[in-house]
């Protein structure tokens, strides 16, 4: 099948890269998401990637400490994941950049569009860690930012469900199982497919979201090519 798109911008979680140890980062995971990715890249689509940093801190979980605080480590396990997916790509044999939103030249790129958009016209993979470099602003933030700012057409999402629903599906038996929505549904509903900031960010930037199961088989090539699995908000 032809890719449906040129240029992608994909969420990749923490947990996605936990595995079953479910904290700290799997080889064998990471691994795994590295060949999903090349075989993207390979099929001629340009590709960004946020990572999540939910394997290593939740901040929100904590009630004693200042939120900021909370966030600025947040943003340093998205790091760590980053560079540990750069590590799992190259040797894969993929061009890949790293570039964070909080600098740390030692390491990494600090964030510039033009050259992450130089990047990805040259075909190499941009991984942008450190989320949006402020507090307060989720990793679906960051995606939804990151996308606008350099054209993708679309955010996928590859998570622990494989579409989205009315309500918890695991909790209630009767949760309503959608395959299509406009952006304004997903706010005026409520829906989870990510925070309320990032959705009508992607509204207003006309960027699709195409949320499907991490379990699914080849499921982010078939996304690509437009296969309809889980649920497409455009």
């Amino acid at each position: 099948m032809k890719p449906k798109y040129k240029r992608v911008l994909i969420k990749v979680s923490g947990e996605a890269m936990a595995g079953e140890q479910k904290h700290g980062i799997n080889e064998e995971m990471t691994a795994q998401t590295a060949k999903m990715l090349k075989e993207v890249a390979e099929a001629g689509v340009q590709v960004a990637v946020v990572v999540g940093g939910g394997n290593f801190w939740r901040g929100r979980s904590s009630e004693k400490m200042n939120r900021a605080s909370a966030d600025y480590i947040g943003m340093m396990a998205t790091i760590m994941n980053a560079l540990a997916l750069q590590e799992a790509l190259e040797a894969e044999g993929v061009s890949t950049v790293v570039q964070t939103s909080i600098h740390m030249p030692q390491v990494a790129e600090g964030y510039n569009r033009r050259r992450a958009l130089f990047h990805l016209e040259k075909g190499r993979i941009v991984i942008f860690g450190g989320g949006t470099g402020s507090p307060f602003f989720s990793t679906d933030t960051t995606a939804s930012l990151r996308a606008a700012e350099v054209e993708a057409e679309v955010i996928l999402m590859a998570k622990n469900i494989d579409a989205v629903y009315s309500d918890d599906p695991n909790k209630n038996p009767d949760a309503v199982r959608y395959t299509h929505l406009t952006h304004d549904d997903v706010l005026e509903k409520d829906l989870k497919v990510m925070d309320a900031t990032a959705a009508a960010m992607c509204r207003d930037n006309n960027i699709a979201i195409h949320v499907f199961g991490l379990a699914e088989e080849n499921g982010i090539m078939r996304a690509i090519c437009g296969e309809e699995i889980g649920t497409i908000v455009e």
